[in-house]
């Protein structure tokens, strides 16, 4: 029985599902020259405008945390761009069968979907160097979002999805 409950809470810790995170950069580029930045002037996040609203106030927080300071002429644009996917919530009911005798055994089993597709959204943020005009870091990430919660969830997740974006920023050498 201990194993048993151990079992369903380790299941638990894993299925809640965090955002993840993929980052590049030119690794030629020395990252400390920005300290200013601007949301990209042409931004089309293809967010609704609340979301997009959200989006915007935790990526001020976030620049300015992480030393920036936002101005009309800036170092750096920051671009993000979005897209939303429905992904398999991976909840069955199982079900099986088997039988079996001497030294042989037959079984056959199959798994019921059970509830609905789970809606993720993908962020892309691009830091381009306004001098130069180039895309110089880029993360992209995933998360679990619920377009049904309230405006408060709605903004922690946004929070913790900018967050977890901007963690590896500026990049180890």
């Amino acid at each position: 029985m201990r194993l048993f409950k151990i079992s369903i809470l380790l299941l638990l810790i894993t299925a809640c599902n965090s955002p993840r995170a993929v980052i590049d950069y030119d690794q030629n580029v020395e990252f400390q020259q920005y300290s200013t930045y601007s949301v990209y002037p042409e931004l089309q996040t293809g967010l609704s405008q609340l979301n997009q609203s959200r989006l915007l106030n935790s990526l001020n927080s976030q620049m300015i945390n992480k030393g920036f300071s936002k101005t009309e002429e800036p170092d750096i644009y920051v671009n993000v761009y979005s897209t939303s996917f429905e992904r398999d919530n991976r909840s069955r009911v199982g079900l099986g069968i088997g039988g079996g005798g001497g030294n042989v055994g037959v079984g056959v089993s199959g798994g019921i979907p059970v509830g609905q597709m789970d809606t993720y959204l993908k962020l892309t943020f691009d830091f381009i160097d306004v001098e130069k005009d180039v895309l110089v870091w880029q993360a992209i990430v995933e998360s679990p979002f619920n377009l049904k919660s309230s405006p408060e969830n709605r903004q922690q997740q946004l929070d913790k999805i900018v967050r977890k974006a901007l963690d590896n920023y500026p990049p180890g050498k």
